[in-house]
Parts: structure tokens; C-alpha cells; sequence
């Protein structure tokens, strides 16, 4: 890995990210074709989290951040701090200074491949983190990583200037040059569940609405009485 800090890697549009954030993980990720979602095992550090920001990518080692101290200097407004670790760590590497550290800078919130601490605090400040652990174990500041260079999470790869999402039900990424396909399909797919909505308080069933019920014949249901499916005929 090259030692390096990329100080002015290209970014998505700061409001699209808004946006898409306000959107929520869910839908986005399921309107460009279930792609991009980091996985259950990253959790908020606080319930109502919510978020939707362009990524600042780092690379620590197990134990030490001193990269995100470099990575600091590095966020403007409308960022996101999302830190890989170059092997499996569940260290808290992140807490409530650092978080004070970030939002004076516009950093709408941190993703962590490792573990974070100060969970109180991070509440109280009402500042998004997710991450795969919550621990108390600290960290050294020794080891030389990178800043803004391509990292893996979850299975996905996040370039700087990314769009990462969080809210409660995880993490999803959108791809710089994939933003404005997002913002049009996720406003389509929003628009399609109101009506949805709409519909099923209305009184309209799934089977219905989503044309279930004629292909339950072709999956072999078949609908019998009581009385047929206790005597077992």
C-alpha cells in the first residue's frame, strides 16, 4: 500500500447526496438494483441516525488511527469519514473528539470497518457513526496508511467523493458518476410506494396490487378448507 493523502480527489454533488440520504438506504439501494449496501454488520451508533454525504476514504491499521487524524484536515463540508482497516480490528478507533473535530468542519458523519466509543456522547451531539463494533479499547497513533484512495467495505469498493448513505438500516454506496440515475430512480420508486401506500389503506391487498394472485397455481398453492386439510385429502 503507498503512503499517500490525495488532497482534492473529485466529488459527487454535496445536495444530491442530501438528498439521496433523505431518501433513505433502503430505497436507494433497491432502486439501482439491490447494489451497493455494505451488509448488516454496519450498525448506527445510535438509533434515528441519518445521513447522506460524499465519502473521505482512510486507511488505518488495526489499533491506530493515526490516519484519521491526517484524514481530518482533508474533509470539507458535506463529507463523510468512511475508514477501512487493513486487516480485521474491532478497536475503537473513533469517539467523541474526533466527532467534535469533524462536525466543525461540515462532516455530516463517519462509517468505520473497525469499532467506535463515546456512544453517550455521540448521541447527545446527535453526530452518525456506524460501524462493526462498539468497543472501549483505544488505539495507538504510529502507523503511516492513506487518505483518499480507493478502500473495500463490505464487500464494495468506495473511491473518494462517493456518496455514502446511513440510517437505521445500515450503510449503502452510490458511485460518483451513478448519482444522478440514483436520484431518478429512487424519486420513481418513492412515488411508486405512495401509491402503494395509498392503496393498501385503502383496502387493496398485496396479492392484488403486485398481480401475486394468478401465479399462486403456478407455484402449486392451492386454497382448502379446514376440514379438507385436516382429513388430509
Amino acid at each position: 500500500m503507498r503512503t499517500v493523502v490525495v488532497t482534492d480527489p473529485p466529488r459527487a454533488d454535496i445536495e444530491a447526496a442530501a438528498t439521496l440520504g433523505e431518501h433513505g438506504v433502503a430505497t436507494v439501494h433497491e432502486a439501482l438494483g439491490r447494489v451497493g449496501y455494505l451488509g448488516p454488520e454496519f450498525r448506527p451508533a445510535w438509533p434515528g441516525a441519518k445521513m447522506g454525504g460524499t465519502a473521505v476514504t482512510v486507511v488505518c491499521w488495526p489499533g491506530d488511527n493515526l490516519m484519521i487524524h491526517v484524514a481530518v484536515e482533508q474533509c470539507r463540508p458535506g463529507d463523510v469519514l468512511v475508514v477501512a482497516t487493513n486487516s480485521p480490528s474491532t478497536d475503537g478507533l473513533f469517539g467523541e473528539l474526533f466527532a467534535g473535530a469533524l462536525r466543525q468542519r461540515g462532516v455530516r458523519g463517519a462509517v468505520l470497518a473497525s469499532g467506535v466509543r463515546d456512544v453517550a456522547d455521540l448521541r447527545e451531539m446527535q453526530f452518525p457513526v456506524w460501524s462493526r463494533a462498539i468497543s472501549a479499547q483505544g488505539s495507538v497513533k504510529a502507523t503511516a496508511g492513506a487518505v483518499n484512495v480507493p478502500i473495500a467495505l463490505g464487500g464494495q469498493t468506495i473511491h473518494p467523493g462517493d456518496v455514502i448513505l446511513g440510517d437505521d438500516d445500515g450503510v449503502t454506496l452510490v458511485p460518483r458518476g451513478d448519482v444522478p440515475r440514483a436520484l431518478t430512480t429512487a424519486k420513481a420508486r418513492l412515488d411508486k410506494e405512495a401509491a402503494t401506500r395509498a392503496a393498501f389503506a385503502a383496502g387493496e391487498l398485496g396479492l392484488d396490487r403486485y398481480g401475486l394472485r394468478k401465479r399462486l397455481p403456478e407455484l402449486g398453492i392451492e386454497y382448502v378448507s379446514y376440514e379438507e386439510y385436516v382429513k388430509g385429502d
